[in-house]
C-alpha cells in the first residue's frame, strides 16, 4: 500500500493485540478496559479500537463526547466510557448512540439526568469519586467524607434519568515508589473500598467497579476488581522510571524521509541561531520532520535519530519542518532514504528517551503527534493500512 515517504508513523498492530492480551492475563479475572482517548495516544483511534476489539477488547475509555462518536462512526460497538464532562444538553446523543457517561457531583447528575428526561431513557453511567486526586469526582478524602459520599451517590440512584451501572477513582502517585506515595495511593485505594461498601449497605448494588490505571495495575493486578483501565501499557510504554510491567512492545515508530545531504566544512554553522559549528569535516543530513510534527525543537543538539541501522546525532536547531543529523560515520546516506526519528528498537532514541531529555513523559510525546503526519498500520511486518488525516480518507 502506497503512501508519500516524508514524515510518518508505524503503529505496529501485532505488538498493540500483544500488549492487550499480556494485560488481560496480567488483570484476570477483571476485564481490560483501553484506554484511547487522545486518538489513542497519537497511534489513531479507530484502527487501534478495530485492532482491539477484534483481539477481544469490550470497553473502551474516552475524554469526551466527540471521541466517543468518533468511535462510533468507526464502527466500534463495545462499551465507551466517556472520563471527562459532557454538556448536559447532549444527554440524547449519549443515550442514542449507547454511550456510558462519567458523573463527578450531585449538581451534574441532576442536570445530566433532566436533560435525559427528554430523551425517554436514562443515561447509562458510572459514578466518579474523588478519594485523592483532587479533579473532578464526588469527594472522599478522609474517612469523614465516606460516609456523605456514599449518600450523595446513592441519591443519583434515584433520579430517573439515569442508570448507575458503575463505579470508579482514579490514582494519583500509583506511577512513584517513595514511601510517602505508596501510602498515598494505598490510602486512595483504601477510601474507594469503604465508599462502595457503604453505597452497598444502602442497598446499591454497583454492576462495575474500577480504580486501576496503568501504573496500579502493573503494581496490584489484585485491586483489579472488575475492569482495569490501561492506557500507557496498551502503547509498550512504561507508566514511569519506577513502575514497569515486563513483556511489553513498543507499538510506535516515527520515520522520516532524508531530503538532501551535504558537506560541512570546520567552522561552518547550520540552522536557526547558528547553536552548532562543526568542529572537523562533516556529512549531515536533512530529515522530513520537525517541530510541527511532533519532535520537540528542545531535542536541538541532543536528538539521536537512525539511520541504515546507525545513529544519527541532531545537529543544530530543530526547526518546524525539518532537521539536521550528522551522518559522516554513516556511509551511504541519500536522499530518500528513511530515517528512524524515534520509537521501537533500533539505534534511534526511544519514546521514553526523547521524553526524558526534554523532561517530560512518553504520554505527551506521543499525544504531540500532528495529524499531518500520516499513521501507516503494520501486521504481519506489512503495511495493512495508512490513515492520512490531511486527506481525510485510507488510502
Amino acid at each position: 500500500m502506497d503512501f508519500e515517504q516524508h514524515c510518518w508513523a508505524e503503529v505496529d498492530l501485532d505488538a498493540l493485540v500483544h500488549n492487550f492480551k499480556l494485560l488481560q492475563a496480567h488483570a484476570a479475572p477483571a476485564q481490560v478496559c483501553a484506554v484511547v482517548k487522545a486518538g489513542a495516544y497519537g497511534h489513531g483511534d479507530g484502527m487501534v479500537c478495530r485492532a482491539l476489539e477484534a483481539a477481544g477488547a469490550k470497553w473502551f475509555a474516552v475524554s469526551c463526547l466527540a471521541e466517543a462518536l468518533h468511535l462510533r462512526a468507526a464502527g466500534i460497538g463495545g462499551d465507551i466510557l466517556i472520563l471527562g464532562r459532557t454538556d448536559p444538553s447532549c444527554a440524547a446523543s449519549l443515550v442514542r448512540c449507547g454511550l456510558t457517561q462519567a458523573v463527578f457531583s450531585p449538581e451534574y447528575a441532576r442536570q445530566l439526568a433532566a436533560c435525559a428526561g427528554q430523551a425517554h431513557r436514562p443515561v447509562q453511567v458510572h459514578l466518579k469519586v474523588d478519594t485523592g486526586m483532587g479533579r473532578i469526582g464526588f469527594v472522599a478524602r478522609g474517612a469523614a467524607d465516606v460516609a456523605p459520599c456514599a449518600a450523595a451517590l446513592s441519591a443519583c440512584f434515584e433520579l430517573k434519568g439515569l442508570e448507575v451501572t458503575g463505579l470508579f477513582q482514579h490514582f494519583a502517585v500509583a506511577d512513584s515508589h517513595a514511601p510517602a506515595d505508596v501510602a498515598y495511593t494505598r490510602r486512595q485505594h483504601d477510601l474507594f473500598l469503604a465508599v462502595l461498601a457503604a453505597l452497598e449497605a444502602q442497598g446499591r448494588q454497583v454492576r462495575t467497579a474500577h480504580c486501576c490505571n496503568s501504573a496500579a495495575l502493573a503494581e496490584h493486578p489484585e485491586w483489579g476488581m472488575d475492569l482495569v483501565r490501561p492506557g500507557i501499557l496498551l502503547y509498550g510504554e512504561q507508566p514511569s522510571g519506577e513502575v514497569s510491567l515486563p513483556g511489553l512492545v513498543p507499538v510506535l515508530t516515527l520515520k522520516a524521509a532524508v531530503s538532501q545531504v551535504k558537506d560541512l566544512g570546520p567552522g561552518q554553522a547550520l540552522s536557526y541561531g547558528l547553536c552548532f559549528t562543526a568542529g572537523r569535516p562533516m556529512r549531515v543530513a536533512t530529515l522530513c520532520v520537525g517541530y510541527a510534527d511532533g519532535y520537540p525543537r528542545a531535542m536541538t543538539n541532543q536528538g539521536v535519530c537512525a539511520l541504515h541501522g546507525a545513529p544519527a546525532p541532531v545537529v543544530g536547531r530543530v526547526c518546524m519542518d525539518q532537521l539536521m543529523v550528522d551522518v559522516t560515520g554513516i556511509p551511504g546516506v541519500q536522499a530518500g532514504d528513511a530515517a528512524t526519528i524515534f520509537g521501537a528498537g533500533g539505534a534511534a532514541d526511544s519514546t521514553a528517551a526523547v521524553a526524558a531529555k526534554v523532561g517530560t513523559i512518553p504520554y505527551e510525546i506521543m499525544c504531540g503527534l500532528a495529524l499531518r503526519v500520516p499513521r501507516v498500520y503494520l501486521q504481519g511486518g506489512r503495511c495493512a493500512a495508512v490513515v492520512d488525516y490531511l486527506k481525510q480518507s485510507s488510502l
